[in-house]
């Protein structure tokens, strides 16, 4: 699906802040490129950055048509370098080839929630606003958090909570959610965070909330997170131009320990030269000024010269 950048401006554009957007620049801006694709444009920070550090032009994908609609006012200033595609970025490749792009100088991949969403009860992404059970990225997909949380078995359940939460009490959440849906449905991101603090309590040791790790691994769930990162890490690297650069933003363990093995392995296979030797971590400074930074982790490879 093809977004036309409009004229404007937003207030929700503003309210989300890009995490490392001073790091991202030097790492991908400082060799000039000329294409640069920004595979989770989102509502367009780190694009606009790029695209005033460079004259390139940039191809914007996501899967989010709200933010997609954010970044079409935001980038209208960069009229025809810009061009915005709603598609997932595990499909980097097949949207690269609908827009003739044989391949590029510069990819970045910012794998964290979008505040546009997470801050819309109504998408149900945050255990901390009640709305409805949704996490769709995608509003177009079928699949839904409400159809996981009600239909799937408790073995399912459990083995979703263990594999992309990491959740320790997986199977006692996942025992405690089907006896509650017994009753009656569960419908919102408030009951089903009253089930999880039933099992667990309202408060963990570190402050991180009992429900965090559920609700990750349902929104992984719903939107084959970790299977469009598998397609991304396969195909960006060789989509990458001699001496391009792919840069990756994960948040959380299971995202960076893909994109850590992925560009270990092309960099010791040759080919391929690691930018960051080790993880590069937002400052506190950042952090202070943005929290939702805090466990931001990026990482980046180049394609070397024939």
């Amino acid at each position: 699906m093809a977004v036309a950048v409009n004229n404007g401006d937003s207030a929700a554009a503003r309210a989300h802040v890009p995490v490392m957007v001073a790091e991202v620049r030097e790492m991908l801006c400082a060799s000039r490129p000329r294409l640069i694709v920004d595979a989770t444009v989102g509502t367009g920070g780190h694009a606009a950055a790029m695209l005033d550090a460079t004259d390139a032009r940039l191809l914007g994908i996501d899967r989010d048509d709200a933010a997609l609609a954010i970044a079409s006012a935001r980038l209208a200033d960069f009229g025809s370098r810009v061009i915005l595609r709603q598609a997932d970025f595990g499909d980097i490749a097949r949207v690269m080839r609908e827009n003739q792009i044989d391949s590029t100088d510069a990819i970045l991949a910012d794998l964290g929630m979008s505040s546009l969403a997470l801050d819309d009860p109504e998408r149900g992404f945050s255990f901390r606003l009640d709305g409805p059970l949704d996490m769709r990225m995608d509003r177009r997909a079928p699949l839904r958090a409400y159809e996981i949380v009600n239909e799937e078995s408790e073995q399912a359940l459990a083995d979703i909570l263990h594999l992309w939460g990491e959740e320790r009490a997986a199977r006692r959440i996942a025992r405690a959610i089907v006896e509650s849906r017994r009753r009656r449905p569960i419908e919102t991101t408030g009951e089903l965070r009253m089930i999880i603090e039933g099992v667990l309590g309202s408060h963990r040791r570190g402050g991180v909330h009992p429900a965090t790790r559920t609700f990750q691994a349902l929104r992984i769930a719903v939107n084959h997170e970790m299977e469009s990162l598998a397609a991304l890490l396969a195909d960006g690297p060789s989509m990458l131009a001699p001496g391009g650069r792919m840069a990756v933003i994960a948040y959380h363990s299971l995202e960076d320990r893909a994109v850590k093995e992925r560009m270990r392995g092309l960099s010791r296979a040759g080919g391929y030269l690691a930018v960051t030797r080790k993880v590069v971590r937002p400052s506190q400074r950042e952090v202070a000024r943005n929290p939702r930074a805090r466990s931001a982790r990026l990482r980046c490879i180049e394609r070397m010269a024939a």
